[in-house]
């Protein structure tokens, strides 16, 4: 009689308690206890989220917050794994980070929409009012700014403070949102389209720990080496450039509003410098590998003294470019003679922050499809480009904005998450947005790798013209700050 309990019930579970409870409490057997453990074990093991997102960092982050503050979508189930550990920020450190953003207004309205904006400016951020862009092979050079300088154009923020406010951030969207730490993926089964009678109906996760879940909608926000993308053998075109980035902190010459954010294109590649405070600016100097290893070894002394050579020196600019361009400028002068800006100069760097030196090679990729069957790629696990233009933030949260919007609709009108219809039109959305900008940034890049005189004297012409027609370059600041 024990025996043949113990089986009804581990096969029957809870329903079968009650029906048996007169011969079980009998045998003094914990029946409710031991059924309902059973059941739950069962059911952590194999819970279904309705979306799950698969890597945290500014893009995986804002994704879950973004998801978990949609109306339509409240009382769904999101999970993000993180794969570190929780980055919380008590205080802001004294000293200032080497991975920066560039925040556009675009991405500023996201975050702001999310609750997480308030936090960054409760800690710290920069705005910039002014970028002033110029070739070092000749004269040209291109600004953009917001009218009368009134409005912002983008905000300098370190890495590690977009994340910290992410995290104070979805801690209040407990209710909504759940974040595993430390969990790392080793597994990923995926359901097939169409399903047959023995595949399974979800995107199945499996994590080192052991555990297993499961989701309608996985959203890989992985990275470059996505493995989301690789598990699901979704072919990429990418390639390294020959450059390494070297990014430090700056302490500048003297305090000033540092307001403008600064690039000049030289042969070997951009060095940008980026404000951060008054007196303090971050350096992304894009160059060969091996002169980036070599600014590594350098003194602080000799490394600001060819920081500085980068911005000012005239030694990469020749004759012939310079008197062809000074008539061209002329020329483009008589027709608009109120168009084009002034030229400043930038600041000069007396020192670098203590063990701010840091390098990582560059490269773009693209992922020829940004979805599949209940799976979607954002961030860049779908995309990575150059920092020349400081867009990679920005549009991992473009496509953040558009996912959720998509999906908000989705539920709204009570449909699947993980349908097709509806991913394909984030696909089509996002990749009429990133493929131009990512088409734009390479060829900058490989345009100013140069200074072979037709080259230089085509881009010196093209940058002229640009600068003096204001129509043109507030779409380009349009394009740029979505």
């Amino acid at each position: 009689m024990y025996k043949l309990t113990r089986a009804t019930l581990a096969l029957n579970g809870l329903g079968r308690c009650l029906a048996v409870d007169k011969h079980v409490s009998a045998l003094n057997i914990p029946c409710r206890r031991l059924v309902c453990a059973e059941h739950k074990d069962d059911s952590s093991k194999n819970e279904v989220y309705d979306v799950i997102i698969s890597g945290g960092g500014m893009v995986g982050s804002a994704m879950a917050c973004s998801l978990g503050m949609e109306p339509n979508l409240e009382g769904k189930k999101i999970l993000l794994l993180e794969a570190g550990k929780k980055k919380v920020m008590d205080k802001v450190p004294d000293t200032y980070s080497t991975r920066v953003s560039s925040i556009s207004p675009g991405s500023a309205t996201l975050l702001s929409g999310i609750g997480v904006w308030e936090h960054i400016t409760k800690m710290r951020c920069k705005p910039y009012k002014r970028m002033q862009v110029w070739d070092a092979c000749s004269d040209a050079l291109i600004t953009f700014d917001k009218e009368d300088l009134q409005d912002e154009m983008a905000y300098i923020v370190e890495n590690d403070i977009v994340v910290a406010a992410l995290t104070k951030q979805l801690d209040s969207l407990s209710d909504n949102v759940q974040v595993k730490y430390r969990s790392k993926v080793v597994k990923y089964a995926w359901p097939m389209p169409h399903q047959a009678a023995d595949s399974i109906p979800w995107v199945k996760v499996t994590l080192a720990s052991g555990e297993t879940v499961q989701t309608k909608l996985l959203i890989g926000a992985d990275g470059p080496n996505s493995m989301v993308r690789r598990r699901l053998g979704i072919p990429t075109v990418k390639w390294n450039y020959d450059q390494s980035a070297v990014v430090a902190v700056l302490h500048l010459s003297e305090p000033t509003e540092n307001n403008v954010a600064w690039q000049r294109f030289l042969p070997t590649g951009p060095i940008a410098m980026l404000p951060l405070s008054d007196t303090e600016s971050s350096l992304v100097w894009s160059t060969s590998h091996r002169l980036a290893e070599e600014l590594l070894e350098l003194d602080e002394e000799s490394f600001v003294d060819a920081i500085n050579s980068a911005f000012w020196s005239n030694e990469n600019q020749s004759e012939l470019i310079e008197t062809a361009g000074s008539l061209f400028r002329s020329a483009l002068s008589a027709i608009m003679p109120s168009a084009g800006s002034p030229r400043q100069l930038p600041p000069s760097v007396a020192g670098i922050g203590p063990k701010s030196r840091v390098t990582f090679p560059l490269g773009i990729g693209h992922a020829s499809e940004y979805i599949r069957h209940r799976v979607a790629l954002i961030g860049d696990a779908a995309h990575r480009v150059h920092p020349l233009a400081g867009q990679g933030a920005n549009l991992g949260f473009g496509d953040v904005a558009c996912l959720t919007q998509i999906l908000s609709q989705a539920a709204f009108d009570g449909k699947d998450l993980g349908a097709m219809q509806h991913l394909l039109e984030y696909e089509t959305e996002r990749q009429r947005h990133n493929l131009p900008m990512m088409a734009v940034i390479d060829l900058m890049k490989r345009l100013y790798s140069t200074n072979a005189a037709p080259v230089v004297l085509l881009r010196t012409f093209g940058l002229q013209a640009t600068n003096m027609v204001p129509a043109l370059k507030e779409q380009i600041m349009a394009f740029a700050s979505k």
